[in-house]
This record gives C-alpha cells, sequence and structure tokens, in this order.
C-alpha cells in the first residue's frame, strides 16, 4: 500500500510539473514575440512585418500576439511583489489597462479578497477600480409598463411550463410561438 501511494505522489508530483510547466507558457512565447518583434528577427525569414509573420508561421492574429507581448509586460511588472501571479494571458489583459504603479496596487488588492484567481474576477474588480459599472441595456430603457407586464406574463408561463416538464405546454409549441413573435416584431 505505501508502495502505491509513493508511486500516486510521484505521478501527481509529475502531472503538476506539467501544469505549471505549461500554464507559464504564455509568459515564454509572449517574451519570445517581443525580442522577434523589437529585434525584426522575422525579416530573416523574408517576413516584411511582424504581423504577417505571426500570422503565416504561427497561425495567429496579430491581436492574440501583441496581447501576449502586452502579457509579459504585466508579470513582469508584478514579479517584484508577490509569488502570486496571473497564470494565462486573459487574466493580464485588464491589468493592461492600468499604468504599471495602479498594476501593483490593484493586483495587491485584489490578492487581499481572496476572490477566485480567473480573468472575469480580475476584469470585475479592475472594472470597479476605474470606477465603471454595467450600463443597463438600451433595449431595457425603452419599453411601455404594457409591454413589460406582457413580457413578464409570458415569462412566468415559461417558468410553470418548465416547472411542469413542458407536459401541459409542449416546449415545440413554446418555441413555435416565440418564432411567431419575433417574425411580428420583425415584420414591416
Amino acid at each position: 500500500m505505501a508502495k502505491e501511494l509513493d508511486l500516486s505522489e510521484k505521478r501527481l508530483e509529475h502531472l503538476e510539473s506539467v501544469i505549471q510547466k505549461y500554464r507559464q507558457d504564455f509568459y515564454s512565447v509572449g517574451k519570445a514575440l517581443k525580442e522577434i518583434q523589437h529585434a525584426r528577427h522575422y525579416q530573416k525569414l523574408s517576413f516584411k512585418t511582424f504581423e504577417s509573420y505571426v500570422n503565416t508561421r504561427w497561425d495567429m492574429s496579430k491581436s492574440h500576439a501583441y496581447r501576449l507581448i502586452e502579457a509579459i509586460s504585466v508579470i513582469d511588472n508584478l514579479s517584484p511583489i508577490g509569488e502570486v501571479l496571473p497564470k494565462n494571458e486573459a487574466q493580464t489583459r485588464p491589468l493592461t489597462r492600468l499604468d504599471p504603479f495602479s498594476q501593483k496596487k490593484v493586483w495587491g488588492k485584489f490578492l487581499k479578497t481572496n476572490k477566485p484567481l480567473s480573468a472575469l474576477n480580475i476584469k470585475k474588480f479592475v472594472a470597479a477600480h476605474l470606477g465603471e459599472s454595467k450600463k443597463t441595456s438600451r433595449y431595457i430603457e425603452v419599453i411601455s409598463e404594457d409591454y413589460k407586464e406582457a413580457v413578464d406574463l409570458m415569462i412566468s408561463q415559461i417558468v410553470i411550463a418548465q416547472n411542469d416538464r413542458w407536459k401541459s405546454t409542449s416546449q415545440k409549441t413554446a418555441l413555435y410561438w416565440n418564432k411567431v413573435i419575433k417574425e411580428k416584431i420583425l415584420w414591416e
């Protein structure tokens, strides 16, 4: 049993080292792309522009290449302040909107929240720091009370049908009438 556990622990260690290696890979790729761009190494391969190089050679959009390059600047900026760093390019993206000083400040505050490290959580935190709020959809702003009441009634009927597992009103029928409503709205 102990030998079996020992093998299991070694396997886990190996698997975690693989995860660690590839989790940080965005940094290595971004660093390489930055050097290739800065030194114009792509011209040695007969590419006229960096954009054509990344697109043709690596099947990568120029915007993704630039996001990877921006990501390494964020990681390099945050590295001196702690061990916990963004784990992928998507997590660095919201921080690229901030100057280097603000990146450190906001990152430190985010880590203190103990929220899960996800691109969405970081994006929301940065947006709150910048004073941005989720705007109400313009579609909701322009609606009469009667129309809103009818929509609410329709939604409540859908919920009733779902809870009834579509026994008294079939899902197919509900979708059909939804299509009819859409056609009426688009009819000119």
